[in-house]
């Protein structure tokens, strides 16, 4: 079955030239193309070819305008990963590393990696942490301070 975008209005047809001319970071011109080649009647395989997608990305992108115009076809935000720690923890995670250790009871007087995860795991602080981790949350920690 052909799938093709029906009858664009002046108006919108304005509007996808207008965005393609000058072009928005979330709004690939590619995207905007595909619209324009499905209203002029062109197939997928010539549109996918044309733009250089494979066809079924082609077919997402029309179905996405044809749900929700320009809009569908804008980038969205990729949830990505969620956070492992709450902001809450990484303070305390920093808090903790900017504390002489000896301040709080311990018998050393400065922080290894391996100390400080062990200290955070035993005081429930977190579950479970790699030293990776606690090295990238101290070390953003220390940027921010620089900054400020």
């Amino acid at each position: 079955m052909a799938l093709y975008i029906q009858n664009l209005s002046d108006q919108e047809v304005k509007q996808i030239e207008a965005l393609i001319c000058e072009p928005e970071d979330d709004l690939p011109v590619n995207r905007l193309l595909i619209i324009l080649l499905s209203a002029e009647g062109k197939s997928v395989p010539e549109i996918s070819n044309a733009v250089t997608l494979h066809p079924i990305n082609v077919r997402k992108w029309i179905h996405r305008y044809s749900a929700n115009g320009i809009n569908g076809l804008r980038s969205g935000k990729s949830p990505g990963r969620p956070p492992l720690f709450t902001q809450k923890q990484r303070r305390q995670i920093s808090k903790i590393a900017g504390t002489s250790p000896r301040t709080l009871g311990l018998t050393f007087s400065r922080w290894s990696l391996q100390r400080l995860r062990r200290y955070l795991i035993e005081h429930s602080v977190v579950d479970r942490i790699s030293i990776e981790t606690i090295r990238q949350i101290v070390q953003s920690t220390d940027m921010v301070r620089e900054i400020r």
